[in-house]
């Protein structure tokens, strides 16, 4: 049961924490390939067109060749050690959180912690704590994703050196304030609709067949 359930055997901060790290390393894993051709179609200012002849990546099956082809099969892991840490500690600290607060909401309210809404607000404020917590790697992330050859950073030691000698501490939250705002609805829906399919299953699938959760 994700949230705090009173009627229910609920699992510890620190089991929550170790679920949401274990699939958020697995997950990174499996989508990091993705999000490295998100981020090069992003930086690109060119049109992604075949028939813009300034264009560098005109679409999805054409970027994977062109970068397999100049920088090989690991340029799609590009960063990703600060991409785990990333991973891991946002699944971590959401987890944790969503945890906490529904808990919280159970002891200091008169809200139903099973209700959809209360996820809504736990759920998006729980991946606005993880954000503010991970947000130096993301930009870490991105800065690695985004370089192609020659590389600007060799390292991630260079990078967190580099970056704070010629931009400042404040380098590693740019973009905060956007993320903030489209964190909150987008993981508070992902809680709020994961909520409400576990609750429309019981209608849907005999008690009987159920197995577990």
């Amino acid at each position: 049961m994700v949230g705090y359930d009173p009627e229910a055997k609920c699992v510890s901060t620190a089991e929550a924490a170790a679920a949401g790290s274990a699939s958020g390393l697995v997950t990174r894993v499996l989508v990091s390939p993705l999000d490295v051709l998100k981020i090069r179609f992003q930086l690109q200012i060119e049109q992604l067109s075949s028939r813009n002849p300034t264009a560098k990546y005109h679409g999805i099956l054409q970027a994977v060749q062109c970068i397999f082809r100049e920088e090989g099969l690991t340029a799609f892991w590009k960063g990703h050690v600060p991409a785990q840490f990333l991973s891991i500690g946002f699944g971590a600290v959401q987890f944790m959180a969503f945890e906490s607060l529904t808990e919280l909401v159970h002891k200091v309210t008169s809200f139903n912690t099973r209700d959809s809404f209360v996820h809504l607000v736990c759920g998006g404020l729980a991946a606005c704590t993880a954000t503010v917590a991970v947000q130096p790697v993301d930009t870490l992330r991105t800065r690695f994703a985004a370089q192609g050859e020659p590389k600007i950073y060799p390292n991630l030691r260079h990078a967190v050196v580099t970056m704070y000698q010629k931009e400042g501490p404040r380098t590693f939250y740019r973009g905060l304030t956007p993320t903030l705002v489209a964190i909150f609805p987008y993981a508070g829906l992902q809680f709020f609709f994961y909520n409400i399919l576990q609750k429309f299953s019981k209608y849907v699938i005999p008690a009987e067949t159920k197995n577990g959760g």
